[in-house]
């Protein structure tokens, strides 16, 4: 069996998770790209093999735990000259307890952002294709308007809500020791001072990433999903100032959901920074 090693890229949506895997794939021991099937493979085989199931009775737990394994180990097969997998998907969040199952020692790197902008983001992106019907939502009382389409996203089985509730699973759960927060803002403004913290989080040497010359694009899949230019990523990592597009009173209520500020109650790992929140930002995009 492979000793290769194994973390996760998880999060919110539009915070920076195609950004940091395009800056971890400069580093040859390190294999790492936008999200990929195997949370959804695994999810599937769950499903086909759990209570209830035809095969449920017949599947002992030893044989759950290698095919999950097995699903790992044969689609990053070809992977063979790599040292660590960075496998992103934003449902790890919720699976925390699997994932220290499988692979005892590797880490979670959630992405965050605030909220708002978020869905500023999205809306953005929403905005900048006006001919496209996209996916995201499932009919005309969805996409009617921003509110509807913020609204949807926030549903807790959205693309938006979705991966906020995992991660706050996570983020109180028993393995959030695991788990590094990444806030987006500072990715993009300072990666030489947070790139290093993600190495020293996952116990690796640090290597010399080149800030100026990131590339990452997957123009077939977004063109599947609707929405253009979702996962690429600018070729210099930079930071500039603009004033969001949501309605003020829809921008300040999505605001205040940024629970991994307060580390209280938790033991997850934090790296961000707080400030006020104004409806204007810096970013990367």
């Amino acid at each position: 069996m492979t000793h290769k090693k194994y973390h996760f890229i998880s999060g919110l949506p539009r915070s920076g998770s195609t950004l940091l895997a395009a800056l971890l794939l400069q580093n040859p021991r390190f294999h790492a790209g936008m999200t990929s099937p195997v949370g959804s493979l695994f999810r599937g085989m769950l499903n086909q093999l759990g209570a209830g199931s035809e095969f449920g009775s017949v599947v002992s737990k030893e044989q759950r735990r290698r095919l999950t394994r097995g699903l790992f180990e044969s689609f990053y097969a070809d992977q063979a000259d790599k040292e660590a997998i960075f496998d992103t998907n934003r449902m790890w969040s919720a699976h925390m307890p699997v994932l220290m199952d499988q692979f005892p020692g590797s880490k979670v790197i959630a992405c965050v952002r605030n909220v708002a902008w978020v869905m500023d983001s999205i809306e953005r992106r929403y905005r900048s294709n006006p001919y496209e019907i996209t996916r995201l939502f499932n009919d005309d009382v969805e996409r009617n308007t921003v509110y509807s389409r913020v609204e949807t996203l926030a549903q807790a089985n959205r693309l938006v809500g979705y991966p906020w509730t995992a991660l706050k699973e996570a983020f109180y759960g028993e393995h959030a020791s695991s788990l590094l927060i990444v806030d987006y803002d500072l990715l993009a403004q300072v990666p030489e001072k947070v790139v290093p913290l993600i190495y020293q989080f996952i116990d690796e040497p640090v290597f010399q990433h080149d800030f100026t010359n990131v590339n990452y694009d997957a123009p077939e899949f977004d063109a599947q999903l609707g929405l253009h230019g979702m996962h690429k990523v600018r070729n210099s990592v930079s930071y500039e100032r603009r004033a969001s597009i949501l309605p003020p009173d829809l921008f300040e209520k999505f605001s205040t959901l940024s629970f991994w500020h307060d580390t209280n109650q938790s033991a997850a790992n934090v790296i961000a920074v707080k400030a006020p929140i104004a409806n204007k930002e810096a970013l990367h995009e």
